[in-house]
């Protein structure tokens, strides 16, 4: 009865980033801004910030996944992890240095960095293998509302109310602490006692051979190429867009994201996860092409952020729900923890030489990388997929 019973702690779990991305977007849709108007900041300042943020962040999540694998506890390693995170932010309305707000993102990130990867542990050992697709899509359906309602929520407290952003910072701490409440009183521990044998390396080991190192590998071809929605806001000002309504083409990104993370997550469970994340890598080629061919035109601009946003939801939900199915249940949180890593790292060069080819060659050639990319990446899983049925 495991689907039935603890299906709910994947709910109590997606609450918990719905209310936590509730609090991190209504601080993120105000936050770069602010921190440029704090004394000596700047533009390469804020890249500085979120480069270090983000790099530890990635660091940190394979050490935790680990960890948590060898104390078999990954309820203790989330709720430290949220509450890092939803206790720093709004410290941003008491900063006055560039300094300062490092500090307080870099610990925000920290606690991203410590939950992530035992958090998907947990939610792949509440449910069969066969309900991982629905499990990861619906916890990021509710993680992505999340981020839709918190940049809403910030845009009418200040317009409408007429508050300062350090308002904002101080509001975040609400919904921030509702999700510490459910993690308190309604997420619950699954897997059991502490492995004291346990050998990281060993397990490091396990881990990284076999079908998990292969799908490591064609993660790895495909992140090298998969720029992030920066590109697609940049995009559509190019475009035509005008500034003031750059923030609802984000909203397309991060409605479709939502609507489509369910609904691919069940597809993934009925005909195979591989196959599902291949029609997700297929979106993002169709971006690449559309960012290279589409006619320069407001409709064109969101018509593209509508793609990407299912791109998104589709490999963000099915990526994550394949994990399970490759490596033993007691090596999940080391397992995320090397995916993360590694996407991460793939992240920050993906990011790099987009921008790079954008900027010297054209969004043509940042286009043309990425979709050779991908196309090698759709190559690699076609392989595996190859593998796993014969």
């Amino acid at each position: 009865m495991k689907d039935e019973n603890d299906f709910k702690n994947v709910y109590r779990l997606g609450f918990v980033s719905f209310f936590t991305d509730f609090s991190s977007e209504m601080v993120l849709s105000i936050l770069p801004v602010y921190i440029l108007g704090l004394p000596g900041a700047s533009i390469a300042t804020l890249g500085l910030i979120e480069g270090i943020a983000e790099s530890l962040s990635y660091m940190l999540r394979a050490v935790s996944g680990i960890m948590s694998d060898k104390f078999r506890k990954r309820r203790i390693f989330i709720l430290i992890g949220y509450g890092v995170s939803n206790l720093a932010k709004p410290l941003f309305a008491v900063t006055s240095t560039v300094t300062q707000a490092l500090s307080i993102r870099v610990l925000d990130r920290v606690g991203k960095g410590i939950r992530t990867a035992p958090r998907d542990a947990l939610i792949s050992d509440s449910v069969s293998t066969s309900k991982q697709g629905e499990a990861f899509g619906l916890h990021r359906s509710l993680d992505q509302f999340g981020a839709i309602v918190g940049p809403l929520t910030a845009t009418i407290v200040m317009v409408w109310l007429g508050w300062t952003a350090k308002g904002v910072f101080w509001l975040s701490l609400v919904p921030g602490t509702l999700a510490l409440l459910v993690i308190l009183f309604g997420v619950k521990e699954i897997v059991g006692s502490e492995t004291r044998d346990f050998n990281f390396l060993a397990g490091l080991r396990t881990v990284l051979r076999g079908k998990f190192l292969l799908l490591l590998i064609v993660v790895s071809v495909f992140s090298l190429g998969a720029f992030n929605f920066s590109f697609i806001l940049l995009n559509a000002k190019e475009m035509g867009v005008s500034e003031a309504l750059i923030p609802i083409v984000y909203a397309v990104v991060n409605v479709t994201h939502t609507a489509i993370a369910i609904p691919a997550g069940r597809l993934s469970d009925r005909i195979g996860k591989e196959r599902v994340l291949l029609m997700g890598y297929i979106a993002f080629i169709a971006t690449t092409g559309l960012l290279a061919l589409a006619p320069s035109t407001v409709p064109s601009a969101y018509f593209i952020a509508a793609v990407f946003g299912v791109y998104m939801g589709v490999v963000e939900t099915v990526q994550r729900a394949m994990i399970p199915g490759y490596v033993e249940s007691n090596l999940r949180g080391t397992a995320y923890g090397v995916y993360y890593l590694v996407v991460g790292v793939c992240f920050f060069f993906a990011n790099s030489i987009v921008g790079t080819l954008w900027e010297n060659h054209g969004l043509f050639y940042s286009s043309i990388y990425s979709g050779v990319l991908s196309i090698a990446a759709i190559i690699g899983l076609n392989l595996l997929n190859n593998r796993k049925y014969t």
